[in-house]
């Protein structure tokens, strides 16, 4: 039996709902069935504000996907951004169960645990951890080469291991709103990661590539390499500010600052190299930020895959450019349509809520396991779901 899946985004300025069905070739990207969208009411910089309104926009929104798709939506998997999307790093240690000395899947998240563990306090409090992805490991010492160390021999196991958290009542703000819409919620997902596998080719996560999703109020980006997110990061910047920027350069109101943006020519005489000094300067400024955090992690010009560009921000005609001459990297606006669906994705903003659906299709609701309230091998069973995705 084909499995149909919902994958909710509620971002600043719109909530978006994607309802897909599995494909006949797992191969091929999910079966689209249905999309709804609405306008976000209650939110502001991707936290909610007022949660009735929040419930209220996101109803709308499924009520437009079920229609179009034919079905009652029960359960999704939702997206979480916003500027309290943060990461740590930590490294754990534990010393090898067996006598023989021979590493098994009970000694991987025994050292995942004690990375966890090792987390100063300041970066758990008042947060949530919504991903454990482990880095790389090493046994005595030695950095272990390849994806995983069972099978080695060692007296001791370490790992490095990035957390992504996000502010725990921000969490349970969207939890409750989407609940107060008559949806459970199956599982919450970092929004860079799961646009990410729509946006993203394997190739391109594999070589090393930056994807930034450019939001109404956030910039968010995540930082691909050997097939694994290494790198997690929020700006409070997105293209309402380049919309802002367009109204006061020009003296003229919103609105038709933001047709300006998008390319449209209207009835007043308004320079264009103003209007494209005004988007660049602000663009430069949002890109700029991406290059100080990819110099903070040692990749600055260093991913051959270059820039992704993703989200209602990417369609502003000159952003790949001004990516590419501030960056110094190969830059391209994400392509997210795929072959088999019955209805096709209009732009970049619809990569969260289909990467959602992807998600849901192919890891389940067991995917993140922190060792608090499940056995080892479930713990290793989540690890392992979680690493296959990344595989080539």
């Amino acid at each position: 039996m084909q499995k149909i899946v919902t994958g909710i985004d509620v971002g600043t300025h719109q909530i978006k709902v994607v309802i897909a069905q599995s494909p006949d070739d797992p191969r091929t990207p999910p079966l689209i069935l249905g999309t709804g969208y609405a306008e976000s009411r209650g939110m502001k910089s991707g936290y909610i504000i007022s949660t009735g309104d929040v419930s209220r926009s996101i109803a709308a929104a499924i009520a437009q996907a079920s229609k179009a798709a034919r079905v009652k939506v029960k359960r999704a998997y939702l997206g979480i951004g916003g500027v309290g999307l943060d990461e740590a790093f930590s490294r754990g240690e534990t010393v090898v169960e067996r006598g023989d000395s021979e590493i098994t899947s009970r000694d991987i998240p025994r050292a995942i645990a004690a990375s966890e563990a090792a987390l100063p306090p300041g970066v758990t409090m008042n947060r949530k951890i919504i991903h454990t992805i482990p880095l790389r490991f090493s046994v005595d010492g030695v950095k272990v080469l390849g994806r995983s160390p069972i099978g080695m021999k060692g007296m001791r196991l370490a790992v490095e291991t990035l957390f992504i958290t996000s502010l725990e009542r921000h969490v349970s703000d969207l939890v409750e709103a989407v609940e107060g819409a008559g949806v459970e919620v199956e599982d919450i997902v970092a929004s860079p990661i799961a646009a990410s596998f729509v946006a993203l080719t394997k190739m391109q996560k594999r070589v090393g590539c930056v994807l930034a999703n450019i939001g109404s109020e956030t910039l968010s980006i995540a930082v691909f390499e050997d097939a694994a997110p290494i790198s997690i990061k929020v700006f409070p910047t997105g293209a309402s500010d380049i919309t802002n920027d367009i109204a006061l350069g020009l003296k003229i109101s919103p609105e038709e600052a933001e047709q300006l943006k998008q390319g449209a020519v209207l009835g007043a005489p308004f320079p264009k190299k103003k209007i494209d000094d005004l988007v660049a300067r602000r663009v430069s400024d949002m890109f700029k930020l991406v290059e100080a955090h990819l110099k903070k992690i040692g990749k600055d010009e260093l991913l051959p895959a270059g820039i992704v560009l993703t989200g209602g921000g990417s369609s502003v005609q000159t952003m790949a450019d001004l990516a590419k001459a501030v960056l110094r990297l190969p830059s391209r606006i994400a392509a997210i349509e795929g072959p088999n669906a019955k209805m096709q994705l209009k732009d970049g903003s619809w990569a969260v809520a289909y990467g959602l659906t992807i998600w849901g299709l192919t890891a389940g609701g067991d995917i993140e396991q922190n060792g608090n309230d499940s056995g080892m091998g479930d713990i290793f069973k989540g690890f392992w779901r979680w690493f296959k995705k990344f595989l080539p």
